[in-house]
């Protein structure tokens, strides 16, 4: 019996934000009705799909983030990303059938079908997953940038994201490949101003942690003094204050002791285990980029 997987993407069009690929191999006789294009389906029959579909088949998601996009253009991203989802699928696939155009690559056995979402259903529920878990990720990302609404519109060029990019400028998650992105570019007036570079600090660190697994619990925004933000990530039900700092290098003794109390405050307000571990983020202007220090009252 031949093994096929349906693949498909979202997020191709948006401003910001990653693209998602899913490939999905569907048992023989599986008894999921109501599969189509996912942009034909409602958001509450996309997420019981979802969830029906994520019991019963074997699937595999594959993420391509903003940078690659902005380095290697969006097609060649997307190719990436179907790449990954198919390769990373327990059972190999015979065939894997492409929503759209083939894949460019010999190594993978592929077949475009266009507008295969909505005539081949492991390609249906390829579209359900890869758009559910891009939803999902925006949702994620969506508490580090409150005023952008990413939750509502997922990146895409809403009315309301246009003029927001032109008052805010862009964030660190946006295409700077992308048209209305490229012309709203941060300046770097950015980096002489206080409130923007903690923001942006904040920012790095919780995107940092995002990819790692972890959820944003609480953001202190209104910290009042540069150097003393917290915030705290949870995952797996376990709790960390995350520490952000402008410094390089590890903590000195002096300084320890600095982000221990600090940390005690938070605990206290926040009602957390005081044996809860601490992390340290340091916040480099150069790049801009964080490191990140683990567990340092372990």
């Amino acid at each position: 019996m031949k093994i096929i997987c349906g693949v498909d993407e979202a997020g191709r069009g948006p401003l910001a934000g990653p693209v998602v690929a899913a490939a999905v191999i569907l048992p023989e006789e599986h008894q999921i009705s109501g599969l189509n294009d996912s942009k034909k389906l409602t958001e509450k029959n996309r997420v019981k799909l979802y969830k029906e579909i994520s019991d019963l088949a074997q699937i595999s998601i594959g993420i391509v983030s903003h940078r690659i996009i902005d380095k290697n253009n969006i097609l060649n991203a997307t190719y990436l990303a179907m790449e990954k989802a198919i390769l990373g699928l327990k059972t190999k696939p015979d065939l894997s059938l492409i929503d759209g155009y083939g894949l460019p690559n010999d190594n993978i056995k592929n077949e475009g079908i266009i507008r295969g979402d909505s005539k081949v259903e492991s390609i249906s529920a390829a579209s359900i997953i890869a758009k559910v878990t891009r939803d999902i990720l925006m949702q994620k990302i969506n508490p580090i940038f409150p005023e952008f609404k990413f939750a509502k519109h997922k990146g895409y060029g809403t009315k309301y994201h246009i003029e927001i990019l032109k008052k805010l400028k862009a964030t660190p998650i946006h295409r700077k490949s992308f048209a209305p992105v490229k012309n709203n570019l941060p300046t770097k007036k950015v980096l002489k101003n206080k409130k923007k570079l903690t923001q942006l600090s904040i920012q790095l660190a919780s995107l940092d942690y995002i990819r790692r697994g972890y959820e944003i619990k609480n953001i202190e925004w209104n910290s009042d003094e540069f150097g003393r933000i917290n915030i705290i990530v949870k995952k797996n039900n376990h709790f960390k204050i995350v520490d952000i700092r402008v410094k390089n290098g590890f903590p000195s003794s002096d300084e320890l002791r600095e982000v221990l109390s600090s940390s005690k405050k938070t605990i206290l307000e926040q009602n957390l285990d005081e044996n809860i571990l601490i992390d340290v983020a340091n916040f480099s202007l150069k790049k801009p980029s964080i490191d990140i220090y683990s567990d340092i009252n372990k």
